[in-house]
């Protein structure tokens, strides 16, 4: 399905689904971004190492990344697969995933939340044809009721577990990577990862320990610095500034000062789930920033919390402020390369990345079709009105 934030997607490969299955994702955090800036601004004034510290209002903090955030994804998928009614279970079914695991449920909503839906869905099919007249809004209330229940009970018991492993999966790889010293490979399992909301789980739960351990022993280590590096967020940010589809653009500037200044990483995701080809941007830039710490030996002494710029230099060591700078620098320059081709460069007027006939396959052209507005040239007349007239004989 399509939203106003997403483009419309045709055809039938295996690009398009991709698409369309990234379309859904980008289409449940996109309406709640204003949610996810106040809790950057926040985050980044309140807590003990932001620009005003406040233990009062960093309280703030935890609840609105581990609740409100999930339940508002979770309302707005299933509001997407079944209007209000949705919705409401949508958000209903959320509270069971956000209960039933210890990180932040992002995946676990977009999970759980158009699949409440999409059961209502097919309950109130069945139930519609068999409810006697009087009696509608006593069944659509008990049915809305019993699947919210169940759905809840579902994701404290089910769902939310298995989402929870899943992170700690994610977590083992690249656990395992880092002990093989494989460091830039593990961009493969981080960069993606991060685009699925897991990135505080790999850096807090894996990464965060393994590098005060490390940082004991050495004075400093590159593991903090493998997920946090605000470099390929901002490259690809800076490639939708300038090559994205136009509708998406004036959006950019505010994510860019919120992911790089304020470090507030979850403000470029959506921006992957869209156009999901671009994960190789953000992998290609995490890796080259890897390669370049470990070149140039680079270290953080503590976790950069948040990522952003300021975070980075405050705990960089003295004497290795090139190293650092050098990584943010290349992963940054290398995911803006890779977006902005794999955004076409804008295709010459910016606007036909959203042109249904750049999501279609090759051959699928009976599912392109042209608007009229479309088929106009510069002028404004149509393509019919701008053919000279031929003198008749």
């Amino acid at each position: 399905m399509a939203t106003p934030y997403t483009p419309t997607v045709n055809g039938t490969g295996v690009r398009a689904t991709i698409q369309r299955f990234g379309g859904h994702l980008a289409g449940m955090i996109m309406p709640n971004i204003g949610a996810f800036i106040a809790w950057g601004l926040i985050t980044a004034l309140f807590i003990p190492t932001g620009w005003l510290p406040n233990k009062t209002l960093a309280e703030l903090v935890g609840p609105i990344i581990s609740t409100l955030l999930p339940v508002l994804i979770g309302y707005t998928g299933g509001r997407m697969v079944h209007a209000q009614r949705g919705a409401v279970v949508g958000a209903v079914a959320t509270m069971g995933v956000v209960v039933g695991a210890d990180v932040p449920m992002f995946l676990g909503a977009m999970i759980i939340g158009p699949l409440a839906a999409l059961i209502l869905k097919y309950v109130d099919r069945f139930t519609a044809e068999r409810t006697k007249a009087g009696f509608e809004m006593l069944v659509d209330n008990f049915t809305a009721g019993i699947v919210g229940a169940v759905m809840v009970i579902a994701g404290v018991l089910a769902i939310g577990p298995v989402v929870e492993k899943v992170t700690e999966v994610a977590g083992s790889g690249v656990e395992w990577l880092i002990t093989h010293s494989l460091l830039p490979i593990a961009s493969l399992i981080i960069e993606p990862a991060k685009v699925l909301f897991l990135n505080n789980a790999i850096n807090h739960g894996v990464l965060g320990p393994l590098g005060v351990a490390e940082s004991v022993k050495h004075g400093k280590s590159i593991l903090f610095m493998l997920e946090s590096n605000p470099g390929p967020g901002l490259g690809l940010l800076i490639a939708y500034l300038l090559f994205g589809p136009r509708s998406l653009r004036p959006s950019t500037p505010a994510a860019m000062i919120i992911h790089f200044f304020g470090g507030i990483h979850e403000i470029y995701f959506p921006y992957v789930l869209m156009k999901p080809r671009l994960i190789l941007a953000v992998i290609a830039g995490g890796a080259s920033g890897v390669l370049t710490f470990l070149v140039t030996g680079a270290g953080l002494v503590a976790t950069p919390s948040p990522g952003s710029i300021f975070a980075y230099m405050a705990v960089t060591p003295k004497g290795g402020w090139f190293g650092v700078i050098a990584g943010i620098v290349v992963a940054t320059a290398v995911s803006f390369a890779v977006a902005a081709a794999l955004l076409g460069f804008g295709r010459a007027n910016g606007d036909k990345a959203d042109d249904p006939a750049q999501d279609a396959i090759p051959g699928d052209t009976d599912d392109i079709t042209m608007t009229s507005d479309e088929n106009r040239d510069t002028t404004g007349e149509t393509a019919a009105e701008s053919v000279p007239a031929t003198k008749e004989a």
